[in-house]
């Protein structure tokens, strides 16, 4: 009877971890920036992908990069484009949604609809236009986990391949929210 106790706690537990925290540890936002540069530059180790659940960016064409990263910048038809995983043929949870017609202050929540968000198509990189990704996939206490966040490009530039953005990620396990709660 303790085992089965002990093993229903632990469920509970576990259940509670991937919906939020169940410790009260409090989201303080904390907008960052990062740099990232197109597929297409001829030298290689730039930096061309972004994991939003680390924060890092990441060199995709490495082998131990795969599944490791949500977005990547590319150069297509002479414009830069970000691509989710599924673009470039790799398996992953991470998707990606362009808003074009709002501000990065307004976008408060991830869209529900997961049928908006891209898995495997380009997305042209704009000037104002806010960007939602859900994470790849990673597991928290044995349980499925993505996360949200949202990003803004603040600087692009065509002729050198290369955007910086500012970003927030939710640091909750599939909750859509992109500001902290009160």
């Amino acid at each position: 009877m303790n085992c089965v106790r002990t093993l229903t706690g632990l469920l509970i537990t576990v259940s509670l971890t991937a919906c939020g925290d169940p410790y009260g540890y409090r989201w303080t936002q904390i907008q960052s920036h990062a740099a990232i540069y197109s597929l297409a530059r001829p030298e290689i180790g730039a930096p061309s992908g972004f994991d939003f659940v680390t924060g890092q960016t990441v060199r995709i064409e490495q082998a131990t990069a795969t599944g490791q990263w949500d977005v990547a910048l590319d150069t297509q038809n002479g414009q830069l484009v970000l691509l989710p995983p599924g673009a470039l043929g790799i398996r992953s949870q991470a998707r990606l949604l362009m808003l074009p017609d709002t501000t990065y202050e307004l976008v408060r929540e991830a869209p529900a609809d997961t049928a908006r968000y891209t898995r495997d198509q380009a997305l042209p990189v704009r000037a104002g236009a806010v960007y939602v990704v859900r994470t790849h996939e990673e597991f928290s206490f044995g349980v499925s986990c993505f996360h949200y966040g949202r990003f803004t490009p603040v600087e692009i530039n065509t002729l050198v391949g290369a955007i910086r953005f500012l970003y927030d990620v939710n640091p909750f396990c599939s909750d859509r929210r992109l500001i902290p709660p009160p």
